[in-house]
C-alpha cells in the first residue's frame, strides 16, 4: 500500500495525514495519531491538552490550609480589621501628562476630569468605579494605590508611617468623598477613601457567542469585531516588591481584611535552629529566627522553604471576590511592580494587544494565561515606563477558598504564552 501523502492546503502549506510522516522545522518525522488522539513521537507518547474549570479545592491540592486556621496562627482578628470594599484607583505623576493621555486612550481607558490648571487628570473606565488612574504633572513617576474602605469613620488609622494623617475632602475629584493617606512599613501611601458616589455605568460590550464542536448555539449569527483600544472595566489589582516581606504581609493583613489566596515560596537549607511548633507552619509570619538575606531582605523560614511572594484578596466572607487585589514579591529594592485593569473577554484582549502594537508601544510580556488567578494577562510599558497590564477572566473566591502555598518560579507564572522576561520579577 502507498504511503499516505500529505494533501495542499489553501495557504500553500501542507496538512499532516493520520499515518505518515511530518515536515516540521525542517525534519522529517514519523507521525502516528490514534483514535484518541494520542501522538506517538520519537521523544515518546504525547497527549492532548487539556483545559477544564476544576473546584478550588481539588486545583489547590493538600499544600493548603483554612483561611481561619492561617488567621488565627498569625494572631489576627478579623473583627480589629479596617474592612475595605474594592480598589479604587491609583495615583501617577508623569513628566508629560499629553503624553501619557494619549497612552491611556490607546490603552482603552476615557478622561472623567480635568483640573482647572491642567495639572491633574482623572481617568477611568466603563464600570462604576469613578477612577482607575489619577495622573498629574511631576517627575519623576511614583504612584501610589487606592482602596475603598466602608467603615464610617476613618479617625483611627492602624499604626503606620503617617505624613499626613489628616483626612482631606476630595471636592475636586470624580464623586467627592473623603482620603485619609497612610504610609505601610516600607513607606508605599495608600489612601483610604470614603463616601465616594459611583459613576454611572457604561455601556457594556455585547458577549460574543462561541461555537464548539459540541454545542453551537450560534446559528446564523457571524462574530464580527472592530479594531481599535480594550476598554478597560476597571482597576483589577496592582503589585509591590518589597524589602521586608514577611513585616509587609503582617501588616497588611492585621490591619484590613487582606486575605492570601496564594503565598508562593522557594526552598531553603534547614536549620537546627528553626522553630518546629506548630507556629512555624509554611506561610507563618511568627516563624522564628529571622534570616538577613542579600540588599536587606528579611525572610522567614520553615520546614526548609521561605514565602517570597503572596496574592492577596479582598475578604468578603461570602461574597466573591477577585483571587487578588494585591500582590507583593520580596526583592532587592521597594518599588511598584504594576497595575492591572480588567477587559472584556479573549478577543479584546488580542484586539487591544493589537491596537498597541501598531501603535508603537512596548509590550512587556503577553499575551498568555496565568496559572494562579487563571486570568488572561496582557503586559505593556507606559510611555513614562510604568508596567500596565490588561487582564480578562479571573478566579473568584471567597472565605472558603483555601490559603495555598506554591513553588515559585518561571513555571508557575504562565501555562501558556511567551517566554517569561528573566527581569519580570525583578
Amino acid at each position: 500500500m502507498a504511503e499516505p501523502q500529505s494533501q495542499p492546503s489553501t495557504n500553500g502549506s501542507s496538512t499532516t495525514p493520520q499515518n505518515g510522516h511530518s515536515e516540521q522545522w525542517g525534519t522529517d518525522r514519523p507521525v502516528t495519531l490514534d483514535a484518541n488522539g494520542t501522538l506517538d513521537t520519537p521523544h515518546g507518547t504525547a497527549h492532548p491538552n487539556v483545559g477544564k474549570s476544576i473546584p478550588d479545592i481539588e486545583a489547590i491540592g493538600p499544600d493548603s490550609e483554612p483561611l481561619t486556621t492561617w488567621q488565627k496562627r498569625n494572631s489576627i482578628n478579623p473583627h480589629d480589621q479596617i474592612k475595605l470594599v474594592r480598589l479604587s484607583h491609583m495615583r501617577y505623576q508623569h513628566p508629560d501628562l499629553d503624553q501619557i493621555t494619549t497612552f491611556l486612550l490607546d490603552f482603552g481607558m476615557h478622561i472623567a476630569k480635568r483640573s482647572p490648571d491642567g495639572e491633574r487628570i482623572w481617568y477611568r473606565g466603563y464600570g462604576t468605579a469613578q477612577e482607575a488612574p489619577r495622573n498629574s504633572s511631576v517627575a519623576p513617576s511614583k504612584s501610589n494605590p487606592t482602596p475603598s474602605s466602608k467603615r464610617p469613620s476613618l479617625s483611627n488609622p492602624p499604626t503606620a508611617r503617617r505624613r499626613n494623617p489628616t483626612i482631606e475632602e476630595l471636592h475636586e475629584a470624580p464623586g467627592g468623598g473623603s482620603l485619609l493617606t497612610l504610609h505601610d512599613p516600607e513607606g508605599f501611601p495608600i489612601n483610604l477613601m470614603y463616601g465616594q458616589e459611583p459613576a454611572a455605568k457604561g455601556e457594556y460590550p455585547s458577549k460574543v457567542i462561541v461555537n464548539d464542536e459540541v454545542d453551537k448555539p450560534r446559528v446564523r449569527k457571524f462574530n464580527r469585531f472592530t479594531p481599535g483600544p480594550a476598554a478597560v472595566h476597571k482597576l483589577g489589582h496592582y503589585g509591590l516588591c518589597v524589602q521586608d516581606f514577611p513585616s509587609q504581609v503582617k501588616w497588611y493583613t492585621q490591619n484590613f481584611n487582606l486575605a492570601p489566596t496564594d503565598f508562593l515560596f522557594v526552598p531553603t537549607p534547614s536549620s537546627s535552629n528553626e522553630d518546629t511548633s506548630p507556629a512555624a507552619a509554611p506561610g507563618s509570619e511568627a516563624v522564628k529566627p529571622e534570616n538577613q538575606e542579600e540588599g536587606g531582605q528579611k525572610a522567614a523560614t520553615a520546614g526548609g522553604r521561605m514565602d517570597v511572594a503572596v496574592f492577596l484578596h479582598v475578604d468578603r466572607g461570602e461574597e466573591p471576590t477577585d483571587h487578588h487585589t494585591f500582590f507583593m514579591s520580596m526583592n532587592a529594592k521597594s518599588h511598584v511592580h504594576h497595575c492591572s485593569f480588567e477587559v472584556h473577554d479573549y478577543d479584546t484582549q488580542h484586539l487591544g494587544h493589537q491596537w498597541l502594537a501598531s501603535k508603537k508601544y512596548t509590550s512587556v510580556w503577553g499575551i498568555g494565561r496565568h496559572i494562579l488567578g487563571s486570568q488572561i494577562f496582557d503586559y505593556w510599558w507606559d510611555t513614562t515606563g510604568n508596567m500596565i497590564e490588561h487582564y480578562a477572566d479571573g478566579d473568584l473566591v471567597n472565605k472558603d477558598t483555601p490559603v495555598a502555598w506554591n513553588n515559585a518560579g518561571d513555571e508557575s507564572l504562565a501555562v501558556w504564552g511567551p517566554e517569561v522576561p528573566k527581569w519580570f520579577l525583578e
